[in-house]
């Protein structure tokens, strides 16, 4: 039986794949909750008088490393669900601020698919570009990933 919202097995990607997932609006909830877990409480991120007298640009801003870790989940629940196996590495750029209100979503490009050594794996590269509302690419990453292959790649499965 089909489990459905399975991911991708990395041997029915082919490179120049392109995905979109759905988006997300950035709350100040979202804000809130993360830099008070993380313990990243910066004043940009939480003093409204501070940002006032001297954030270089209006709003309140959302830390990058919360609108990566949005994007990493709005990409594994469309892609990587039960077939993504581990994360390896990945280069990042900030390219412009996300604000609360704002509402991304990801756009990903298969650059990369090659087998790994062993057990039906492969090794998959993505080009992820976070983009907002205004269609302005706000992150790029370039994850890394182990993911499981389908059945009968090599027999296994």
């Amino acid at each position: 039986m089909k489990l459905l919202g399975e991911g991708f097995h990395w041997d029915e990607l082919t490179v120049g794949d392109r995905f979109r997932t759905f988006g997300r609006t950035i709350t100040e909830t979202d804000i809130v909750n993360f830099v008070s877990s993380v313990g990243m409480l910066e004043a940009l991120f939480l003093d409204a008088e501070y940002r006032a007298a001297h954030s270089a640009i209006g709003g309140r801003p959302a830390p990058a490393a919360l609108v990566y870790a949005i994007a990493e989940g709005m990409v594994l629940n469309a892609t990587g669900q039960g077939t993504g196996l581990a994360f390896l590495h990945m280069e990042l750029n900030v390219e412009g601020p996300v604000m609360q209100g704002d509402t991304i979503h990801v756009e990903i490009e298969v650059t990369e698919v090659r087998p790994a050594r062993k057990n039906n794996r492969g090794l998959v590269r993505t080009r992820n570009s976070v983009v907002n509302q205004r269609g302005e690419t706000v992150i790029t990453y370039t994850p890394l990933r182990l993911m499981a292959g389908s059945a009968g790649a090599d027999g296994a499965a």
